[in-house]
């Protein structure tokens, strides 16, 4: 059994491989938080310590004991109203304004296998791979019920937190703050890490001390967002990516966020993370209940690289679904930057043609088929091919490509709608729009409102329409704008509306999923403004960026490495100079970048030379030689590419076999200097083999003494090394 009760204690104990985390119920009824971390035995209620402190108060059943302070006191699900004046995971107001809270345990279930959410996406497992545990809290004064849910998947050392809220009193509430996970430490010296950006530079790595403040991290934007990713990792200040302890939450929710990590006045430091709650007032009826996104918790005291990989396993295993899961996917050609929204049914097929002829496996059509649709400007909503532009039907099309030896994708945009659009003069009440104020625009499109069923139900009519037309094989689903207004002429309360359509999202992708199971989804905002575990439960790899420049892209692909895997992340190799930075890259090296994500191509073959195709068809010999070795193996983060003059990155095989080593110089300088690049994860006691030159190298000085770098390198220049074990 992974999860305990001991009744004399009255307390909750959850193992895993190698962590245990720890709760206790004490004399009047709160849960405490005790422990989490490197595995252990025993009660750990003697961390709890209490003090009288002045201006902290006590729970009236405390009578004279000013020692008792839920103030001060670590606990498992801090409410607004009990005393507690840190940052809290819970505020719940009456309908006449009131905001007052008082859970107390009320009982518990503990059951084989993984909870699941309705309606939200959430890790899944057998019962033999995982346990679940539900805490029932209850506020006997407005009736609430607060059911806590961990998951516990042992192996994996992973413990997923989410929460039920049911109103089982008579009289209308309002949920106002609903956090999935808390964690509460009594003492330590920690540093918050976070991954910052903008579109076309996502997910740059940050790292800072834990002060006395409040750090806040989040999205109002209606997606999980290009500028804070729903990853936050809490680091012991002297961690590394090798060695000490770390905590990790990763949402599993495509929508608002906010993450909160603070240190109050006794040092103690308090890590939240769930719903945005700056536009969320969500109403609960009498009977009603509310769900909250899942939170993958995940903790290691072997540094950072373990941490990462532990959430990689997750997301490979419990998180991504269907043929694609463990399958390598198809090197495609997308047609965005050969063609843009100047394309033909012609264009396509010439595109397929050269294709074909290098070994690329697929061809997308972006952007520019439907409706009236020469630039970003019109068009959205009106799901239909347009015929005369493409010159041919799409299923004849699709056969023309299929004929190269090709499978055919197509990319859609499915929320969005064009102001310059038939479905926008007919249905203008579809759009998210406040009523009296002119609308903001980005890239001159709105938001479709998915909070309501009927206009899910038929924009999805609309896009199966389309797929049904031909064997397509691939979808690149796309999001280009941020939520301004946040409006439904279909809702009755506003502050349930960016909650309900994410649900209205997840629906229309659940059914998607379903009805083409051997469909490869692509999921993309704009490149990585929706880069999350949520949609990743739909779509199992995701355009990481609209950003292709290699050397911005080991940045990029670096920082996404703290939270997903290899295997999720669109990566591919464009035409130079790069269409977003001007930079010039050799074709190796961005090939090289490439590989560690999805692999494929953005570019006109038809521009290339001879030599290029030539280095092409190697490329994708290479990556299918490598490809179950980097979507399957061990990932470990060699060099920090925002402070090193080199980025590296290695795969290693699960018995250590094998070890694809990565590197790309970032940096020259005049009488450059030697650099080393120390390996990790292999068998120390063996003898690797380079499989091109033949050089001998052991196990324990590849990672004690590292690879020199050759001061001959030019900048930009990589080097991609096999190693094989003797």
């Amino acid at each position: 059994m992974s999860i305990i009760f001991d009744e004399k204690t009255r307390t909750f104990t959850i193992n895993t491989k190698e962590t245990t985390y720890q709760m206790q119920v004490d004399a009047y009824g709160y849960l405490l938080h005790l422990y989490y971390g490197r595995k252990a035995k025993g009660c750990m209620d003697y961390l709890i310590t209490c003090a009288d402190r002045g201006f902290s108060g006590n729970p009236y059943e405390a009578g004279e004991d000013r020692t008792y302070s839920m103030d001060a006191l670590p606990q498992e699900y801090p409410c607004r109203g009990n005393g507690d004046y840190r940052s809290t995971a819970f505020i719940v107001c009456d309908s006449n304004g009131t905001t007052g809270c008082d859970l107390r345990f009320q009982g518990y279930e503990i059951s084989d296998g993984k909870y699941s959410i309705p309606g939200l996406p959430a890790v899944y497992a057998s019962e033999e791979e995982a346990e679940t545990l539900k805490i029932c809290l209850a506020d006997s004064v407005n009736g609430l019920e607060v059911t806590l849910l961990y998951g516990v998947l042992p192996e994996e050392d992973i413990i997923t937190r989410s929460v039920k809220v049911k109103n089982a009193g008579n009289s209308k509430l309002y949920l106002e703050k609903v956090q999935s996970a808390c964690l509460d430490f009594v003492g330590g010296r920690y540093d918050v890490i976070s991954f910052y950006g903008r579109h076309a530079m996502e997910r740059n790595f940050q790292r800072s001390e834990v002060l006395h403040t409040n750090t806040v991290i989040g999205s109002r934007r209606g997606a999980s967002s290009h500028q804070y990713s729903p990853v936050v990792i809490l680091a012991g200040h002297e961690t590394t990516e090798t060695s000490g302890s770390c905590y990790a939450m990763n949402f599993v929710y495509s929508g608002e966020f906010k993450a909160e990590v603070e240190k109050d006045q006794y040092n103690q430091t308090r890590m939240l993370m769930g719903l945005q709650d700056e536009a969320f007032r969500y109403p609960l009826d009498s009977g009603e209940s509310f769900f909250a996104p899942e939170v993958i918790l995940t903790y290691t005291d072997q540094g950072l690289n373990r941490l990462s990989q532990n959430q990689h396993a997750c997301i490979r295993k419990h998180i991504c679904r269907g043929k694609y899961k463990n399958q390598v996917r198809p090197v495609l050609l997308n047609s965005w930057e050969a063609s843009y929204f100047d394309i033909t049914g012609e264009s396509i097929c010439q595109l397929a043609k050269h294709a074909g002829e290098v070994g690329i496996e697929m061809l997308v059509m972006d952007d520019g088929w439907f409706g009236k649709r020469d630039d970003d400007n019109s068009g959205l909503g009106d799901w239909y091919v347009n015929e005369k532009k493409l010159g041919m039907s799409l299923s004849e099309l699709i056969q023309r490509v299929n004929a190269e030896g090709l499978k055919f994708g197509i990319w859609v945009e499915p929320e969005m709608i064009s102001e310059d659009s038939d479905l926008y003069r007919e249905h203008p009440d579809w759009a998210f729009a406040i009523p009296g104020r002119k609308p903001v625009r980005s890239r001159n499109q709105l938001v479709l409102d998915f909070s309501r069923g009927d206009v899910v139900d038929y924009i999805y009519d609309k896009i199966c329409e389309v797929l049904d037309q031909g064997n397509i094989e691939y979808l690149k689903w796309d999001y280009n704008r941020s939520i301004a207004e946040v409006y439904s002429a279909a809702a009755g309360e506003q502050g349930r509306v960016l909650y309900d359509y994410i649900l209205g999202l997840y629906d229309f992708l659940e059914r998607l999923v379903n009805r083409y199971p051997d469909m490869l989804i692509e999921g993309c905002s704009g490149g990585g403004g929706r880069f999350d575990a949520g949609m990743l439960y739909y779509t199992p790899q995701i355009w990481c960026s609209d950003n292709t420049d290699a050397a911005d892209r080991i940045r990029i692909q670096y920082g996404t490495s703290f939270g997903f895997p290899v295997s999720a992340v669109g990566s591919h190799v464009s035409a130079v100079p790069n269409h977003q930075t001007g930079r010039t890259m050799p074709m190796y090296t961005r090939g090289v970048v490439a590989m560690a994500g999805t692999f494929g191509y953005e570019l006109d073959l038809g521009k290339l030379g001879s030599e290029e195709k030539e280095e092409i068809r190697r490329q994708i010999r290479d990556y299918h030689k490598y490809a179950d070795l980097i979507q399957n193996g061990t990932y470990y983060r060699l060099t920090n590419p925002f402070e090193d003059e080199t980025g590296a990155w290695e795969f290693v095989s699960e018995d250590r076999s094998e070890v694809l080593l990565n590197i790309v110089m970032l940096e020259m300088h005049g009488n450059m200097t030697a650099s080393y690049v120390r390996l990790q994860g292999l068998d120390e006691n063996a003898v690797y083999q380079d499989q091109e030159s033949g050089k001998i190298y052991s196990g324990a000085a590849l990672m004690d003494a590292g690879i020199p770098i050759l001061a001959s390198m030019s900048e930009y220049q990589a080097m991609q090394i096999y190693l094989v074990r003797n």
